[in-house]
């Protein structure tokens, strides 16, 4: 039976520090180098449960491609799914199981996009309180890897508490929740007190989601949810070296050159897996590493068009 590394990492005494999936952004590339600054758990962009029961009889279809990882180098990686009915979650987790083979399955139930909810997917799932059980079940009932789910403070009249104390009775090994309702989105202070209420509904690992843009926000969130850590996505876009900072607890700042390095480093290995169809992919990571940087409109203007290693590199150039 596969190790429940969430027991693992928890048992260590530090904060646990994950990489939470965000579609389009948390490829391979961007796995490992977050990784390099110090990431515990890595998570891979959201993956479709249907897409993957309408294909199971296909071991080379897009979203198993999708879902390949460097095991040596992306430890540990989850896999995550999202979907409405619990027969797609059940065949998923087998062909993730046989062909994948990840640290962990999670399941979504916290992705806001309305394209996602209107399926009854992602926070709409949330919302159903008996279905999600059954997607929950189904997955348990087909892998022997740790299971977590990834859930929003609320979803209308279903918050946090009363959905987990709903499913309190299933061996699930970590929830990540992130503070801030559905009606909230990505706007709005979460309610770090709620991720700490938990507790008494939820026994795994907790960890906290959301806002957390800095090191000062890191130290904030873990002292007001008292989760065992944390679930870093849009922070660490362009900033990868954020989980440097809060694993030693000082603040890096790099200059320009450095991080055009990162940047680079990062262009490299999206090169490296997919050619050129990995630099045009990367185009909306490179102008994140800009955010605050002089003479940015004018760079990201370049970087948005750039086809190739060598044009990033001629534009990231800094003596």
């Amino acid at each position: 039976m596969p190790q429940d590394f969430w027991q693992k990492l928890k048992k260590s005494g530090r904060p646990i520090l994950a990489l939470a999936p965000l579609a389009g952004f948390t490829d391979s590339a961007f796995r490992q180098i977050c990784k390099s600054y110090g990431a515990d758990v890595l998570y891979s962009e959201m993956a479709s449960a249907a897409a993957l029961f309408y294909n199971q009889k296909n071991r080379h279809n897009s979203t198993l491609k999708l879902l390949k990882f460097q095991r040596l180098k992306e430890k540990y990686y989850v896999v995550q799914l999202f979907g409405a009915n619990p027969e797609h979650f059940a065949v998923a987790a087998r062909l993730i199981d046989k062909y994948i083979q990840p640290d962990g399955i999670d399941i979504n139930f916290g992705c806001p996009v309305p394209k996602v909810t209107k399926q009854g997917a992602g926070a709409g799932l949330m919302h159903n309180l008996q279905n999600s059980r059954a997607v929950i079940q189904a997955v348990l009932a087909n892998t022997k890897r740790p299971v977590s789910i990834k859930i929003r403070a609320g979803v209308k009249d279903v918050g946090a508490g009363r959905f987990l104390e709903n499913i309190s009775d299933l061996p699930l090994a970590a929830v990540m929740i992130h503070g801030r309702t559905l009606q909230q989105g990505f706007v709005g202070e979460p309610d770090w007190e709620l991720v700490r209420r938990v507790r008494q509904y939820f026994k795994g690992v907790v960890l906290a989601n959301g806002g957390v843009k800095s090191l000062a926000d890191a130290r904030r969130v873990l002292r007001l949810s008292r989760a065992d850590g944390l679930g870093l996505a849009r922070g660490v876009l362009g900033r990868p070296w954020m989980f440097k900072e809060i694993r030693t607890g000082k603040e890096i700042t790099f200059s320009l050159k450095q991080i055009f390095q990162v940047a680079q480093q990062h262009a490299a290995l999206a090169y490296s897996q997919k050619g050129r169809v990995g630099i045009i992919e990367l185009r909306k990571h490179l102008v994140w590493y800009l955010i605050g940087q002089p003479g940015a409109s004018q760079i990201r203007e370049q970087l948005v068009k750039v086809n190739n290693l060598n044009q990033i590199k001629k534009i990231l150039s800094v003596k």
